[in-house]
């Protein structure tokens, strides 16, 4: 008789309340003066050494044959994240390349993104328009559907997880008040699929701007009366700045995240100072430097709802068993990535319906990598499989 025994124990050995910095080494040996790929190993080595520094869970399992162990088997895993990845060392000797990096580590929560969290998902921030226009006449902030996604842009660029692709021009809704709870005939929400696939992008992020109102219109007269109450503080001279932030996926045009973001603080500029949202003066204000607070607050809240999702990027072309993708170096794919290949199926019956995506059951692996694009080869040829252009490759 056989009996299964499992333990499981978790080994906790840096705290996970907060991110640590660590470093982590990894091993690899070049075969065939291919460095790149030995390189490339010895970072994920160097990147599982991290994580397991950081949490470790240790499960076991025993077999038993009549009161004898036969058979013991030690499983070693961690679910933790890594951002701001740094290669501070490199050393080789021989065929033996040691790689040591430096990592910024956290929980990786409730999903784990696996390899695609190591790649950069390329993104579009389109404009906030405003709701409420005549709001912004005080402080003359009527750009700011233009300005503030493009200062997200720059925040975004910043963290350096992402491609950010601006569009700030576009508007994804044509009905502010009911955004984004507006859908067409043919059952989308928005026009997200073709601005995605206008700017080559997997992710498009949007957004309205609800209220930038002062909390009391009668504090903003033009009396010296008015004047003197504000420069005593006699006076609520508080603002309002309401937004709603959106996340569609580009290839289905679902969306993947909604949150509101609010704010409240003292309008303080003088007058003319404070000429346009984001400008020096608007951002010394108690209130430009409150919504600067909030925008990075969008700006983690993105970065953390796009790190659980995979990596997904179309098919451009495909010659026999050659298949070329619409992504390259700048994503963080090199020669050797693995990515799986699925179908893009629509149906007649279903019009304009969000595609479906049937797995090809087939892996591709790059040989070829540029900066925007990149190919690799298939077992078989593209036709056996029905693979073709506007199908996708994903890295889970």
């Amino acid at each position: 008789m056989k009996l299964a025994i499992f333990f499981f124990t978790a080994l906790i050995l840096a705290s996970n309340a907060q991110a640590v910095v660590l470093e982590g080494v990894g091993h690899a040996t070049i075969h065939g003066d291919d460095v790149d790929g030995a390189r490339q190993e010895a970072r994920k080595a160097a990147l599982r050494d991290v994580s397991l520094q950081y949490e470790a869970r240790i499960s076991s399992r025993d077999t038993v044959e009549n009161g004898v162990v036969t058979e013991s088997r030690l499983q070693v895993a961690s679910s933790s994240r890594a951002r701001s990845v740094k290669v501070v060392d490199e050393y080789r000797r021989g065929n033996l390349l040691r790689v040591t990096v430096r990592a910024d580590m956290s929980e990786s929560g409730s999903c784990s993104a696996g390899e695609a969290s190591g790649l950069r998902k390329r993104v579009a921030v389109t404009g906030f328009p405003m709701v409420y226009p005549d709001q912004a006449r005080i402080g003359r902030i009527d750009d700011a559907g233009e300005i503030l996604p493009q200062l997200l842009q720059a925040e975004l660029r910043s963290t350096g997880n992402l491609q950010v692709f601006g569009a700030t021009t576009q508007r994804l809704f044509s009905d502010l008040l009911n955004a984004p709870t507006q859908q067409k005939f043919n059952n989308r929400l928005t026009n997200v699929i073709q601005v995605a696939r206008e700017l080559g992008v997997q992710f498009v992020v949007a957004g309205v701007i609800r209220d930038v109102g002062v909390s009391d219109p009668d504090a903003w007269g033009s009396s010296i009366i008015d004047r003197m109450q504000r420069g005593i503080g006699a006076v609520n001279q508080n603002r309002r700045f309401v937004a709603d932030l959106m996340i569609y996926d580009g290839f289905s045009g679902s969306p993947i995240y909604q949150e509101r973001f609010a704010t409240e603080a003292r309008w303080d500029a003088g007058p003319g100072s404070a000429d346009g949202f984001g400008s020096a003066g608007f951002q010394e204000t108690g209130y430009g430097r409150a919504v600067g607070g909030l925008m990075r607050d969008m700006t983690t809240a993105i970065n953390n709802a796009l790190a659980c999702q995979p990596f997904i990027t179309r098919v451009t072309r495909v010659d026999g068993s050659k298949v070329t993708l619409d992504s390259g170096a700048t994503a963080g794919l090199r020669p050797g990535d693995e990515l799986k290949l699925y179908r893009s199926a629509s149906f007649f019956d279903s019009p304009g319906a969000t595609p479906e995506l049937q797995d090809s059951r087939t892996t591709m692996t790059l040989n070829n990598v540029h900066p925007d694009f990149s190919n690799g080869n298939i077992p078989v040829s593209g036709g056996q499989i029905n693979i073709q252009r506007d199908d996708v490759a994903i890295v889970w």
